[in-house]
């Protein structure tokens, strides 16, 4: 509940009012408090025992760590300002992050190096709610493109500083990490090369191929059509229907393996992210097309614009946010797509989640899936960021 101080004349100087989002956000932290803080194994791949809070930290650091907790779900349901409310996520935050790291080091014993303490259930419902709180303050701050890039920058360097720091050195993914860090390198590097070159192959083709279909009508709904039915193949199923052809190509086109043409591996996968990406860059450059207003073409053609120059210095332009929205839900869409590519050999972050999968290993898991989520996430907020700046001071 929070008192109201901006009252009209006729209204009472105080009213009392609950915040609805506040409210589950609150009811959330009360289950994280209720739920296992911390997961202790014998193994890597041994069953857990789930501590509570107060069981997996000093009986101080509990304390501060329940507090913190305790106060954002208070100003969750309480506050109204955003800043407040940005404060009391963020304190719950830190309150996480700096809990978990504290009970790894509190749990691990001495004498025993493969033992491994991974956040609990109750961890990772406490982030989830703080991170609503966040989001919350952050769309009611209104921050513009420039506030959300820091945000993000400064998100990105508090993870970078407790990882230099040391404060998650004895967290069992962190011991995944440490054995497995080249390959981990190598195989980001896969990913990114996955989701950003099929990227960068669908605009070079998908662009021409929506402003021909803007240009000439009679081969639009063909050309959707078929993209559609590429789209709406399950990514396994495409991934399988490329083999074949592939492997005949490269078994019979002279130079096509030496180009890294194969039936499995890297080829399938990303030809199957480009076809993937196509009908979104097809798709939202003809609604960026068709939304530019026809007195402004007209007005370009009166100039004595060519058909090119109102393409390139007009419509373009004018279309780009709409097609940047087309680069946004590619580029996002592949970096989670790239993950089911090591099925087929391709490689990427998939590795570490299906070999975890195989292994019962959940860290194995979570080190095959967070860093996709991440990328995803840092994407979906930069390109987000610069649509809108694309957009200021378009008709």
């Amino acid at each position: 509940m929070t008192m109201l101080a901006d009252a009209g004349p006729d209204e009472p100087a105080a009213s009392w009012r609950i915040d609805r989002l506040g409210v589950v956000i609150a009811l959330l932290l009360v289950v994280a408090l209720a739920l296992p803080f911390a997961t202790f194994r014998a193994t890597r791949i041994a069953s857990g025992t789930g501590l509570l809070l107060h069981e997996a930290l000093p009986a101080p650091a509990a304390a501060a760590a329940a507090a913190a907790l305790v106060a954002a779900l208070a100003g969750a349901v309480t506050l109204r300002r955003p800043a407040l409310r940005l404060a009391a996520g963020v304190l719950a935050l830190v309150a996480l992050a700096l809990g978990v790291g504290a009970a790894a080091a509190f749990l691990t014993p001495a004498d025993n190096p493969y033992a491994r303490i991974a956040p609990g259930s109750g961890f990772w419902v406490g982030v989830f709610a703080a991170a609503m709180l966040v989001t919350d303050a952050m769309v009611r701050l209104r921050l513009g493109p420039a506030g959300r890039l820091i945000a993000l920058a400064m998100t990105a360097a508090l993870i970078a500083a407790l990882l230099a720091s040391g404060a998650w050195s004895r967290l069992s993914l962190l011991a995944e990490y440490r054995s497995r860090a080249d390959v981990f390198w190598r195989e980001a590097n896969t990913h990114v090369i996955l989701a950003a070159g099929s990227l960068a192959a669908a605009v070079a083709v998908g662009l021409p191929l929506g402003i021909l279909a803007h240009r000439v009508r009679r081969l639009r709904d063909p050309m959707i059509n078929v993209l559609n039915v590429i789209q709406t193949i399950p990514s396994m199923a495409l991934f399988g229907i490329l083999i074949a052809p592939l492997g005949w190509i490269a078994a019979n086109v002279p130079g096509a393996h030496a180009l890294g043409i194969r039936g499995i591996g890297m080829a399938p996968a990303f030809l199957a992210l480009f076809l993937y990406s196509l009908l979104p860059m097809v798709a939202n450059t003809i609604v960026g097309l068709n939304g530019v207003s026809r007195a402004v073409v007209d007005a370009a053609r009166g100039m004595g614009l060519t058909g090119l120059q109102r393409l390139f210095q007009v419509e373009m332009p004018l279309a780009l946010p709409v097609i940047l929205t087309g680069i946004r839900i590619v580029l996002v869409q592949n970096i989670g797509l790239a993950t089911v590519a090591a099925l087929i050999g391709g490689g990427g972050f998939g590795v570490f989640l299906f070999q975890g999968l195989g292994q019962t290993a959940t860290d194995l898991i979570l080190l095959g899936a967070l860093p996709p989520v991440a990328l995803a996430f840092a994407a979906a907020v930069v390109l987000d960021a610069v649509i809108e700046i694309s957009g200021r001071g378009k008709p």
